[in-house]
């Protein structure tokens, strides 16, 4: 039971990822290091966290301002 709710934690990480990466994309930003956190998804239970990686002080801007 375990191994199945991990691997539908990690399927719905890796769609929620895609989504968050075309939201972004249409708004004109990019965060190459967006991805699943391998650390989150190594345990035997598995529930990842989304990466969202560094970014430039002139893209943390753009994020603040973007028309959510």
């Amino acid at each position: 039971m375990k191994a199945l709710h991990a691997a539908l934690c990690v399927e719905e990480a890796e769609v929620t990822v895609k989504e968050l990466r075309a939201a972004l994309e249409r708004a004109g930003i990019a965060l190459p290091s967006l991805r699943i956190d391998p650390a989150s998804s190594a345990r035997e239970a598995s529930c990842p966290r989304v990466e969202r990686g560094g970014c430039s002080i002139e893209v943390a801007t753009r994020l603040a301002v973007a028309p959510w």
